[in-house]
């Protein structure tokens, strides 16, 4: 079975719209880059309920530019409700990625704790 041809005077449109579609999607791909590019990451790589008023929290962030950051941890209840929340300054001394855990206290009893964000330090 051959394939389908298009109308007569409507492929001119259908290289026109493939170059508009082709064009949209770099011009997406290009603002999400330079959104993200430069900004601090972290990753929480553990944690830990202590007991019913504190949870461990162990992370990792990373600074494109050594720069030292305040990361806020937070802990979770059941309900994902937060049940204890604390500020974490992180001193990267000019080195890209360092490792940092926090015992973290909470009002009630945790089942989670996690990086929320991360900031450059003023």
């Amino acid at each position: 079975m051959p394939l389908p041809r298009t109308a007569p005077g409507t492929l001119k449109w259908w290289v026109i719209g493939s170059i508009g579609v082709a064009l949209g999607v770099a011009l997406a791909i290009w603002f999400g880059l330079s959104a993200t590019l430069g900004l601090p990451s972290w990753q929480t790589m553990g944690y830990q309920v202590v007991d019913d008023g504190s949870v461990w929290v162990d992370f990792e962030v990373h600074s494109p530019d050594g720069k030292d950051l305040i990361c806020t941890v937070h802990a979770l209840a059941g309900d994902f409700s937060v049940v204890g929340t604390t500020d974490v300054p992180v001193e990267l001394a000019g080195v890209g990625t360092a490792r940092t855990s926090v015992t973290l206290r909470t009002t009630s009893r945790a089942v989670t704790g996690d990086v929320k964000t991360c900031v450059v330090a003023p």
